[in-house]
């Protein structure tokens, strides 16, 4: 090793400016080894189900049936119901299908990007923000699939899908909104098939353990998902190089998927819609509000499970960092489309900022402006970081804040657009809300289901990023 180092010395510019040698974080605390770390994961499984569980079952799924209930009244009725007035139409479902897809961003931004990016403290909170992406995809679905009341029309070839009908009328390629379904239909195929490659090996362990244990039923389900999962080494080396091609592929489709949705928008004549900064803007709010709501999940499992030792203090540290500085960022976005209306001179685009800021929507505006541009700022301070009950709370603010930002731009610049004689002031019906409002509650059905029946942590990659799995480190195995 000696040899080794001479043969490839240190460069000169180390020797003089002496970098400062940081101590590698901890990612699991207390010397925890494998054995432990399995037995934690997998008994949360294996266990009996607690009572708190059964409890928010019972009311996820009360809230769910708003949904169930407000999407049958719609396709029964027809689409008046939800409340569109000239000249806001379709406001409240676009508002909700963003703010979904934009929650839905950050589960494969942590598993993809940071895969990618080697960043290990991703391991902990990968696999249930992973979950998360496709439950938020599955409630964002629900809105452009029944806004138009007929949801046989979605499916049926020449309505939603290309084929040539005898009217000869075809999609417009040349839409953004045609672009949306192929991109929001990828970006779930893939993270669908990204979450399940992740959760193989596990359900392997899940097989065997449940085997030894004698629950031959549960083996064989969780058998036959795990695909015939043996753990050699050709097993692994294939599920690593499948994982890495994933993660390789899932990456542009996080940009992308959110750039798109913004160009619904910023293609549009629309004053308030008709900017450049969309897609930045909309990537960068979509991880803000992923990582809002990966904080409100992750915190309370941390606590119920007693996963301290597993979810650290330097994971909620990086959440709450990234939340920072993508928060920072939708804040400099707000103040740049300012600059812009008042820099381009169009004085429909200035009056629509004008508008959003101190007209008939003041309130959503400056609710939006507290819970994503002030809220984040309290990251700063390594006291709130470490307080994990406020932490949760501005998470709450955050998400919040992103669901009035698609409020702020959708409403106030359909309600106030060109022509005066047509100006309105929207407001939601009674059906569209309850139909929102019963998406938490699927949201919610989903992820308990999620949190029962699948271990919520990779095991494999959260005993990688212990000292005993290296073979080089201080503890031997």
């Amino acid at each position: 090793m000696a040899s080794h180092a001479s043969d490839h010395p240190a460069p000169a510019i180390l020797s003089e400016v002496k970098p400062a040698v940081l101590a590698r974080p901890v990612l699991v605390h207390h010397h925890r080894d494998f054995k432990w770390i399995t037995d934690k994961i997998c008994g949360i499984v294996e266990g009996t189900t607690p009572t708190w569980w059964w409890v928010c079952f019972v009311v996820a799924s009360f809230v769910a049936c708003f949904t169930i209930a407000g999407l049958i009244h719609l396709v029964a009725t027809g689409v008046g119901v939800w409340g569109h007035a000239n000249p806001v139409n379709w406001a409240w479902d676009i508002v909700n299908f963003v703010f979904w897809i934009g929650i839905g961003h950050a589960g494969t931004l942590i598993s993809a990007i940071l895969c990618l990016l080697r960043q290990k403290w991703r391991t902990s909170i990968n696999r249930a923000a992973e979950a998360m992406t496709i439950f938020a995809v599955v409630c964002a679905a629900i809105f452009p699939v029944f806004h138009v009341g007929r949801i046989w029309f979605a499916v049926m070839p020449g309505y939603l899908f290309p084929f040539p009908n005898s009217n000869g009328i075809w999609q417009n390629f040349r839409s953004p909104l045609e672009w949306d379904v192929f991109a929001v239909s990828t970006y779930g195929t893939v993270s669908c098939l990204f979450w399940y490659i992740g959760l193989i090996p596990d359900l392997g362990t899940m097989r065997d353990r449940f085997t030894a244990a004698g629950k031959m039923m549960r083996a064989r389900i969780y058998g036959f998902f795990a695909m015939g999962w043996r753990g050699s080494n050709r097993a692994w080396s294939n599920y690593e190089m499948a994982y890495l091609i994933l993660a390789g592929i899932s990456t542009p489709l996080v940009l992308s998927v959110h750039t798109i949705v913004s160009f619904d928008f910023a293609v549009s004549l629309i004053p308030g819609w008709h900017t450049t900064i969309f897609p930045p803007y909309f990537v960068a709010g979509a991880i803000f509000s992923g990582f809002g709501m990966v904080m409100t999940l992750m915190l309370p499992l941390r606590a119920v499970y007693r996963l301290e030792d597993l979810i650290t203090q330097y994971h909620i540290d990086c959440m709450c960092k990234i939340t920072l500085a993508t928060g920072t960022m939708v804040g400099y976005a707000y103040s740049m489309e300012f600059f812009i209306a008042w820099y381009g001179a169009n004085p429909y685009e200035g009056f629509a900022f004008i508008n959003r800021a101190f007209g008939h929507y003041a309130w959503a505006y400056w609710i939006m402006i507290g819970c994503n541009v002030i809220t984040p700022q309290f990251f700063w301070f390594k006291a709130v970081r470490e307080n994990t009950a406020l932490v949760w709370i501005l998470s709450i603010f955050v998400n919040v804040g992103m669901w009035f930002e698609r409020f702020v731009i959708i409403v106030t610049s359909l309600a106030r657009d060109f022509l005066p004689s047509s100006w309105g002031y929207y407001s939601p019906s009674i059906v569209e809300i309850f139909t929102f409002f019963g998406t938490f509650g699927v949201f919610s059905v989903l992820f308990l289901l999620f949190i029962r029946f699948v271990p919520i942590m990779p095991m494999s990659e959260v005993k990688a990023v212990i000292p005993q799995a290296d073979p080089h480190g201080e503890h031997k195995h």
